[in-house]
């Protein structure tokens, strides 16, 4: 059975299925931006609220646990309203989830509770969710089939935009402020010099504040101002996609139940992709969740909090400059290949990382960004290959697997509790050894395959 609307709109359906529509390609990328930037502000909450509330690494990964889980409880479900209401309406249901859970942190910041602050994360991943089952299908569909992996990886390249100026700017407004107040340096707001923490080993922003009540509601302010901001950002984009909701013109759907959408598991290439997925997510958030402790360690550089959550524009940058290199080495070298060349590359620096010290270990690690650059879009596009008018419920059951940012960091949470952070990293190289395997399964077209 199909669903087809008829809007008033000029982006109309070619006979290859896509749409010839480059403004609706701004929109989207914009879309991958912010939902990539609110994604690593984790990255800077979590030493925060670490600290606030004498958090150990497997409490504080709870941040994580609670934003990744909504993939799981909202990506099916997500994936069957948008082809009930249709992509740009989609994505203004998602962007208002997201504004919503933005406003959960006043309450949050003013009552003092880590648990308010987890339900926040959860509304607000709920609409991330929502908008990212929007993102990764249209976007393949905005333009040639063959060339759907390089534009997926260059859609990719605004998220890691997002991803690296979010925790940036995240580090100066909640970072800065309670370094400012305990006597740490201060620095202005560009400078990403390395400063060394005098007391060295502190497990969050700052060591030694005395963690009453009063203190934590007073200092959660930032993290409440920081989203509050958000939220009227939010409010606005949600407007303009609004006015653009009849955009799309023959916008179809194949309507399937809930068991439809999961027997595309017995594909065996979706199987895999969902899989990798679900190591992926969890294994470069499990690293971008413990880098600023870990250049804080004396294993690294003993990093002030500010500076250490600075250090983070070069994680996610070099994913970002990965994914605009990757977008072009994706239409001449085999998408696999290049799968499995940049896991191998991973797992030698975390290695590399895991034995070294000083800056040897915290430049190796940071790097690992660059590897991680073109593996979403990747296996998004290898694992989704020639699923035609069920690309949305390949989107959701693969936005299902993104759950792996809950659980991997979790665990390597609870390693580094028991054996030490550089013990833990060993969790995110068995998650990179599985990705090269896939690399190598998919390099042929899924055409190849009886499954597909």
């Amino acid at each position: 059975m199909q669903i087809e609307s008829k809007p008033a709109g000029a982006a109309t359906r070619d006979t290859q299925g896509g749409y010839d529509a480059p403004d609706l390609r701004v929109f989207v990328f914009a879309l991958f931006f912010i939902f990539g930037g609110i994604t690593s502000l984790n990255d800077v909450v979590i030493p925060k609220l670490k600290e606030l509330f004498t958090l150990n690494y497997t409490q504080a990964m709870l941040v994580q646990f609670c934003f990744f889980t909504a993939y799981a409880l909202i990506g099916i479900p997500g994936a069957r309203l948008v082809k009930r209401i249709g992509y740009m309406r989609g994505a203004v249901a998602g962007l208002v989830t997201m504004l919503v859970g933005c406003l959960l942190f006043i309450p949050a910041s003013r009552n003092g509770i880590y648990g308010l602050f987890l339900l926040a994360l959860f509304v607000l991943a709920s609409g991330v969710v929502i908008v990212q089952v929007v993102s990764n299908p249209l976007v393949t569909l905005l333009g040639k089939p063959q060339t759907a992996s390089s534009r997926l990886t260059f859609a990719q390249a605004f998220n890691s935009l997002g991803t690296t100026i979010f925790p940036f700017v995240g580090s100066i407004v909640i970072l800065a402020p309670l370094a400012a107040k305990t006597g740490t340096v201060v620095q202005p707001f560009w400078d990403v010099t390395r400063v060394v923490d005098p007391s060295c080993g502190g497990q969050g922003p700052v060591g030694g504040a005395v963690q009453t009540t009063a203190y934590r509601i007073a200092e959660s302010q930032t993290v409440a101002h920081a989203y509050t901001g958000l939220a009227i950002v939010l409010a606005i984009i949600a407007a303009v996609v609004w006015l653009l909701r009849n955009r799309l013109k023959g916008e179809r759907h194949e309507v399937t139940d809930l068991a439809s959408s999961i027997a595309l598991l017995k594909r065996p290439r979706v199987a895999f992709g969902a899989l990798c997925i679900f190591l992926y997510v969890g294994a470069e958030v499990s690293i971008g969740s413990t880098l600023v402790n870990y250049l804080r360690s004396s294993h690294t550089l003993c990093l002030t909090g500010e500076s250490a959550g600075k250090q983070l524009l070069f994680y996610w940058g070099g994913a970002m400059i990965g994914r605009f290199i990757g977008s072009a080495v994706l239409r001449v070298v085999n998408p696999g290949k290049v799968l499995a060349g940049t896991a191998v590359g991973a797992i030698a620096l975390v290695l590399i990382s895991i034995a070294t010290t000083g800056g040897v270990s915290a430049d190796t690690l940071l790097a690992v960004g660059l590897m991680n650059s073109i593996m979403f879009p990747t296996i998004f596009s290898l694992a989704s290959e020639k699923l035609g008018q069920r690309a949305a419920d390949g989107s959701g059951i693969i936005n299902v697997a993104i759950f792996g940012g809950a659980v991997v960091p979790l665990v390597t949470g609870g390693v580094a509790d028991a054996a030490g952070l550089t013990v833990a990293l060993l969790i995110p190289v068995v998650c990179y050894v599985v990705i090269a395997a896939f690399g190598l399964y998919a390099r042929r077209p899924a055409s190849d395959y009886a499954d597909a």
